[in-house]
C-alpha cells in the first residue's frame, strides 16, 4: 500500500495554520464541503470516486520525523507549528455522497467537521484525490453507456503517472468496466486484470505464424491473438490455422475500426471461428465507442482518452468553508461564490424510481415520497465508520453505482452536449 505523506499537500494549507496558532482561531469548530460549482462543458452528471481512497488515506496522513525535517529544510521553521504536527490525527467527523452516487452542480459531496486546524490541512489531500477519480469515473461512465452492455477493459497505465494509474483502474472498474490491465489495481482492490500481447511479440518473432503459435501454446486457444501487424486479413487466417476455430479472440488497434471489424467477422464466421471474439482498441473514447454500435465489436480497451485530461477533463471540485462556530460564512467573489452553512441533500424521484431533481439545503428538507438522502456517515471521531477492506470497499462502490444509474432520466445518458440532468435547487 503507498504511503499517504502529509507532504503531499500545498504549503499555504501549513501557513494558514501557523497564523491560526498563533491568533488563538486554530481551535474554531468548522464546516468544510467540498462541491463543484459547475460540471465540465456539456457534461449531464458527474460520478463521485475516491472516498474509498480517502478513507484509506487519512489515518497515514501524519508528519513524522523526515516530514517535519523537510519542513524545516523549506523554512517552516516556527516551532509552535511544527510542535502541533508532531501530533497531529486527525479527529473530526465526515460524511459525503456514498461512493459511485451521482453528483451535480453544488452537490455537498464530502462534509468535514473539525476544528479549523484539521480541517483545513485535508483539502489537498480530499481534493487531489476527489478530482482526479471523479474525473476519471465520470468519463468511464459515458463510455459503459456507449458501450450498451458489451465490456470496456481499462488499459492506460502507460499514458499515466504510475499511481495514477492504479487510482483509474480503480475508478473505471467502479462505473462498470470489467477488467483493466493494470496488476496493482488487482492486487489492492480484487480489479480483475487481463491482457495477451503487443505488437513487439509478433515483431519479436520471424514471421506471425511462429508468434502466434508461441502465444496459443502458453496462453491456450482462448488466448486473443492482435491480428494487424501486417495485413488483418491474412493475420485473421494465420490466426485461425494457429489456434483452430475454438480461438478466443482477435484484437485490432488500428486502422478504419467500424470497417474492419465487420470484415473481420464476416472471414471469422467464413473460417468457422463463429465464437471468436472481435475486440477493438486505439485511443477510444465515449464518442468512438458509440460509433461502432453497429458493427460486430465483442469487446473494447480504452487507454489514453480515459486516463488523459483530454478524454477526463477535471471535475473542479472545490473545498470552502461554509460554517464556523455553527455561524454560515460563505464567499461573495463574482463567478466563484458559495453558499453558507452545512448542507443537507436530498434526491427526489418520480413515482416510477425517475429522479427529478437534487435538493440542496442548509436547513433540514421536509422529507419527500420517493425522496433519498444524499449524506451517509464516513468517519466519527477520526475513525472510519466502516471497517471494510479496499477491495470490498470498491465492490459495495460499483454496487451503489450500478443501482443509482438506473435512476438518472434517459436524457441524462446522452453523449451530445446538453444541461444537467437533474436542476440543483437550493433553499
Amino acid at each position: 500500500m503507498p504511503t499517504a505523506s502529509a507532504l503531499f499537500t500545498d504549503r499555504y494549507e501549513l501557513t494558514m495554520l501557523a497564523a491560526a496558532l498563533a491568533d488563538g482561531t486554530a481551535d474554531r469548530d468548522c464546516v468544510f464541503e467540498v462541491f463543484a460549482r459547475r460540471l465540465p462543458h456539456g457534461r449531464r452528471y458527474g460520478v463521485l470516486a475516491g472516498t474509498g481512497r480517502l478513507l484509506e488515506a487519512l489515518p497515514r496522513f501524519r508528519f513524522g520525523t523526515d516530514e517535519l525535517a523537510t519542513l524545516r529544510e523549506q523554512g517552516l521553521s516556527d516551532e509552535r507549528l511544527l510542535d502541533w504536527l508532531a501530533g497531529f490525527r486527525f479527529s473530526g467527523d465526515i460524511d459525503g455522497y456514498a461512493e459511485g452516487d451521482l453528483y451535480f452542480p453544488g452537490s455537498p459531496v464530502l462534509t468535514v467537521r473539525a476544528s479549523f486546524a484539521e480541517g483545513v490541512l485535508l483539502e489537498t489531500l480530499a481534493l487531489s484525490i476527489l478530482n482526479h477519480d471523479s474525473a476519471i469515473a465520470s468519463a468511464a461512465a459515458r463510455m459503459v453507456a456507449a458501450a450498451c452492455e458489451r465490456p470496456c477493459i481499462e488499459m492506460g497505465s502507460r499514458r499515466t503517472h504510475e499511481e495514477a494509474a492504479v487510482a483509474a483502474a480503480r475508478a473505471a472498474h467502479l462505473v462498470g468496466f470489467t477488467a483493466s490491465s493494470n496488476l496493482e489495481a488487482g492486487r489492492r482492490y480484487g480489479v480483475p486484470t487481463t491482457g495477451t500481447s503487443a505488437h513487439a511479440f509478433t515483431l519479436l518473432h520471424d514471421d506471425e505464424r511462429s508468434a502466434f503459435r508461441a502465444q496459443v501454446e502458453a496462453l491456450g486457444v482462448g488466448t486473443t491473438l492482435l491480428v494487424d501487424t501486417y495485413d488483418v486479413e491474412q493475420g485473421i487466417r494465420t490466426a485461425v490455422e494457429v489456434a483452430g476455430p475454438e480461438l478466443g479472440g482477435i484484437r485490432l488497434d488500428s486502422g478504419d475500426l467500424p470497417t474492419l471489424a465487420t470484415r473481420a467477422r464476416q472471414l471469422l464466421d467464413e473460417l468457422g471461428a463463429t465464437t471468436t471474439r472481435v475486440i477493438v482498441t486505439s485511443d477510444l473514447d465515449e464518442y468512438a465507442i458509440a460509433g461502432l454500435m453497429a458493427a460486430p465489436v465483442d469487446g473494447y480497451g480504452v487507454g489514453t482518452s480515459l486516463v488523459t485530461g483530454s478524454g477526463a477533463p477535471t471535475a473542479g471540485m472545490v473545498y470552502k468553508l461554509v460554517e464556523r462556530d455553527g455561524v454560515p460564512v460563505a464567499k461573495r467573489s463574482e463567478g466563484k461564490n458559495s453558499v453558507g452553512g452545512r448542507k443537507h441533500a436530498v434526491r427526489r424521484h418520480g413515482a416510477d424510481g425517475t429522479a427529478t431533481a437534487e435538493v440542496v439545503s442548509s436547513a433540514p428538507v421536509r422529507p419527500r415520497d420517493g425522496d433519498r438522502d444524499l449524506l451517509v456517515p464516513l468517519v466519527r471521531g477520526g475513525q472510519p465508520c466502516d471497517d471494510v477492506t479496499p477491495a470490498d470497499a470498491l465492490r459495495r462502490a460499483r454496487e451503489h453505482h450500478a443501482r443509482v444509474r438506473e435512476a438518472l432520466p434517459a436524457e441524462g445518458w446522452a453523449l451530445s452536449r446538453g444541461e444537467p440532468a437533474l436542476e440543483t435547487l437550493t433553499a
